[in-house]
């Protein structure tokens, strides 16, 4: 089976809640190993929206990408997310990061996530796990495309604190 890497967010409702609910709900499809703590981290490219909750987890799965992204999307839509504008408030947010080391483009899905090495959001957690896991295109580490991105404002989160 390959190894997978999965992001997680929520900014709408009990947003550790929602990412515990996508955890407990990803088996038996997602066999999940390992996962990140969470973090709180200020919303990404619609600025006017409450702060999110993320994590990452590493998992495996034996669906081909295509079907793991079908059973993502109609997981977040049973776990009662709504159609919204693209980037805007989410009640829960499941991305593909990475596929084993597949390099892979179509319309519906591309692999590596194309907007990871962006994102402080994805790569602080995900160098919480995979630290020296090299991007596929980039032949960058996790660790380095950590830092080359401003982390301003993500903070680890502590549930009840």
């Amino acid at each position: 089976m390959p190894t997978i890497y999965l992001a997680l967010g929520s900014n709408l409702g009990d947003r550790f809640a929602n990412l515990q609910a996508a955890m407990v709900a990803l088996p038996p499809a997602v066999l999940v190993l390992e996962q990140s703590p969470v973090y709180e981290t200020p919303p990404w490219g619609l600025m006017d929206q409450p702060a999110f909750l993320n994590m990452v987890l590493k998992g495996r799965t034996q669906l081909e990408p295509l079907l793991l992204l079908t059973y993502l999307k109609q997981l977040e839509t049973r776990l009662g997310r709504e159609p919204a504008a693209r980037w805007g408030p989410r009640l829960i947010d499941l991305d593909i990061l990475f596929y084993a080391d597949l390099v892979l483009a179509t319309p519906q899905l591309t692999l590596p996530h194309p907007r990871l090495s962006e994102r402080a959001f994805v790569l602080v957690p995900l160098a919480d796990l995979a630290p020296g896991l090299v991007h596929p295109l980039l032949g960058l580490s996790v660790r380095n495309l950590l830092a080359s991105v401003d982390t301003t404002g993500v903070k680890r989160y502590e549930p009840g604190a």
